[in-house]
């Protein structure tokens, strides 16, 4: 049915809880998956949430968000290497997540998205995050919707 998955990952709870059972379902169903940070652009100003939390230069910055992306990706490999499971870890940089993982699906081929249901910027709540509601009505791609239950 589906052979390569595309796992896309922001570090949040359960963004990461949603990237193992996103690979429990590859092991399950012999498939590959592929996993995805798309971080935005780095910039002098560095933000938590809405408001800025400091100023730093733009090189200091981006090596900041390569070692925040590559702790996240690490997360989905070492699930994938424990299950015996084939997986690729992409990191990109975009200031439209939703595109990029579209884009990331389509250029690799993957025959599924599975992604949380709302990441560090999501709702707490029934309301699906502003990224997955993009992917979801923008793709051509099927998605899987990962929700923790209460």
């Amino acid at each position: 049915m589906f052979t390569h998955i595309l796992i896309p990952t922001d570090g949040s709870r359960l963004s990461n809880e949603a990237a193992l059972a996103g690979v429990r379902l590859a092991k399950a169903l012999g498939a590959r998956v592929t996993a995805l940070f798309a971080a935005p652009p780095a910039t002098p100003v560095i933000y938590r949430g809405v408001l800025p939390a400091g100023l730093t230069t733009g090189p200091k910055h981006q090596k900041m968000i390569e070692k925040a992306g590559a702790g996240y990706l690490a997360v989905v490999a070492e699930a994938a290497r424990k299950a015996g499971v084939q997986c690729e870890t992409v990191a990109e940089t975009s200031d439209f997540p939703a595109q990029a993982i579209l884009q990331a699906a389509r250029k690799r081929k993957c025959d599924l998205i599975f992604m949380a249901s709302h990441g560090h910027r999501g709702l707490r709540g029934v309301l699906l995050g502003s990224e997955t509601q993009k992917v979801l009505a923008e793709g051509t791609i099927p998605v899987l919707v990962f929700r923790k239950g209460r």
